[in-house]
């Protein structure tokens, strides 16, 4: 963040729709190494995503749960934030958070996204094309999962789930998260209380 230049309370999103990949990569290279900047790209459609302050603060609080998840049950994982996933020429996303869970994969497992907008089929479209196993949408105080389905001909889609299908996380409580997420909104400390405890004692 500049310095003296607080987030803004709420999102700011410019799309462009008819634009080449070429297109999308002049916009991103003229963005440079911006922080402040998430870009997307998918159907000839950019995104361009200035996250506000809210947003920010729930996208960092899940990640910091499942973090907690993952230390108090002794499970290695690779957090990866907003690292830029590209299939060339087709599709390129930079999610909230990103996980790879065991050990470092060339696919995430799973990518996470805190939506204030409209927009979920279009970003599970970009999140097929790359191939990502499972999606979760954080929107409107609620978890909603997608895990990626083979169909014939090597076809694929997403399918709503209840419960994370990666091996790692079948034991997190979904619900549970979600409830930490909202108690967190009021104190870290208490959210990260009860998800320990309901680890510990279950």
């Amino acid at each position: 963040m500049v310095q003296g230049v607080p987030l803004p309370t709420t999102d700011q999103r410019i799309i462009h729709s008819g634009l080449t990949w070429q297109q999308f990569e002049q916009i991103r290279n003229g963005f440079g190494d911006s922080r402040r900047v998430r870009l997307f790209y998918y159907d000839h459609t950019v995104e361009i995503l200035m996250p506000g302050r809210e947003h920010e603060f729930f996208k960092s609080i899940i990640g910091f749960l499942i973090e907690l998840f993952c230390l108090e049950t002794n499970l290695e994982f690779e957090p990866l934030g907003s690292t830029t996933q590209e299939r060339q020429g087709e599709a390129a996303a930079e999610p909230d958070e990103s996980y790879c869970f065991g050990s470092a994969k060339l696919t995430l497992d799973l990518v996470i996204e805190v939506v204030f907008s409209s927009g979920n089929i279009t970003k599970l479209q970009r999140y097929q094309a790359l191939g990502i196993p499972e999606v979760w949408f954080w929107e409107d105080g609620v978890f909603s999962l997608y895990g990626l389905r083979q169909l014939e001909h090597d076809q694929v889609t997403y399918a709503p789930i209840e419960q994370s299908e990666i091996p790692e996380l079948k034991t997190l409580d979904i619900q549970l998260l979600g409830r930490c997420v909202l108690i967190a909104q009021t104190s870290r400390l208490e959210a990260a209380r009860t998800l320990r405890n309901a680890i510990n004692n279950s």
